[in-house]
């Protein structure tokens, strides 16, 4: 047997954060669709699981249902489909458009009842619901069915910290189904869980094309590759996403630093496929706030998207250089103080509320006023 593993697609997904940007971001989406299929057919996959979350959720127009429908239908071969949490199987869902009636080779499954499929067995786990605190894969028996025994859900393996309940499915849950593979989705990162006695017999495909900041391992889908019923899968990672989400932390200490990270981020290579998120925090000194200007510039301009999160940032408290270019006056009076208010080893009176964190963004805020009408 092989097959395709791949999930949460969320075609639809709005990507409001990235602003401009998210319009492109959503035609990758349906670029890398197409992607998994063509890999099904470049790999000699005898069929496509798809593990829920196919939609970013149950609104998404009717014609968006119709293109992703003639997607899955260029495999070629079976792609079996379970609806997930963002795309529940309820009343005036997409999987009531009627196009999935009009794909052969496209199956949605509705219920928790065994199907065959090129050798063996499929055990769906379609959501019904938004949430659930049920094991969707519970339903499995441990017995029946000829050949290799597949699973195919959509949740939260245990150990993944969630506040609320999220379809949770156990550790062991392919051991206790006695099932070969059990193929995943809901969580964006490609992770493999092996079994006690060593095969990896469940996984996440993760998502097709990252989605955000912070996903670790994203832009996935899995080929597997298992010979005969109780044999080890083979499990191999395709790369379909194209889009890169990139986060830099940097803690600035010394003149230069941010020098050295503007130079950081000239070299990085991709641009136009990149999206950029510049996270800084520590203290800046006077003579680097015009490479913070170009800094923020080259990370606004040159990539996909960026931005700068810099909320972190601090004037130096040490550095009196640019308080000498304010004229005498009460400018330079309250400079002058916030800096004393901003050094956490201050011993004189402060004001009331006047904390070294809320003095040190009060004085940021003045040095990027005062910079900015030297400019």
């Amino acid at each position: 047997m092989k097959f395709l593993h791949t999930a949460d697609w969320q075609i639809g997904m709005r990507a409001r954060h990235v602003g401009p940007a998210g319009g492109r971001v959503r035609e990758e989406r349906l670029q890398a669709a197409r992607r998994v299929m063509e890999a099904a057919r470049d790999r000699g996959a005898e069929f496509v699981l798809v593990a829920g979350d196919t939609f970013e959720d149950n609104a998404v127009g009717r014609v968006l249902v119709q293109k992703v429908a003639d997607i899955l239908a260029e495999a070629g071969k079976p792609v079996y489909v379970i609806p997930g949490n963002h795309d529940p199987l309820v009343p005036g869902s997409v999987w009531g458009h009627p196009v999935w009636s009009d794909r052969s080779d496209v199956h949605v499954l509705r219920e928790n009842s065994p199907i065959e499929i090129p050798g063996g067995v499929l055990y769906p786990c379609p959501a019904r619901s938004k949430q659930s605190g049920e094991d969707p894969t519970a339903w499995i028996p441990r017995e029946g069915g000829a050949g290799i025994r597949i699973g195919l859900a959509h949740g939260t393996v245990g150990g993944i910290h969630r506040e609320e309940p999220d379809y949770p499915i156990p550790r062991d849950a392919a051991t206790r189904a006695a099932l070969d593979y059990l193929a995943l989705g809901h969580w964006h990162s490609t992770s493999t869980y092996p079994s006690p006695e060593g095969p990896v017999r469940m996984a996440y495909s993760g998502t097709h094309e990252s989605t955000g900041f912070g996903e670790r391992d994203s832009g996935n889908a899995l080929l597997v590759e298992i010979d005969a019923p109780g044999a080890t899968p083979r499990v191999t990672t395709l790369r379909t996403g194209v889009l890169s989400w990139r986060t830099i932390e940097e803690d600035l200490r010394e003149p230069g630093d941010v020098a050295r990270l503007r130079a950081r981020v000239e070299e990085m290579g991709s641009p136009a496929d990149t999206l950029l998120e510049v996270r800084i925090r520590g203290v800046l000194w006077a003579a680097d706030r015009e490479e913070l200007l170009r800094l923020e510039d080259l990370v606004a301009s040159r990539f996909l998207f960026g931005r700068i999160e810099a909320s972190g940032l601090n004037p130096a408290p040490a550095d009196e250089n640019w308080l000498s270019g304010i004229p005498p006056g009460i400018l330079r009076e309250a400079a002058v103080r916030l800096r004393e208010y901003a050094n956490p080893g201050a011993t004189g009176p402060r004001p009331e509320g006047a904390s070294p964190q809320m003095a040190s963004r009060a004085l940021l805020e003045l040095y990027t006023h005062v910079s900015e009408q030297r400019r």
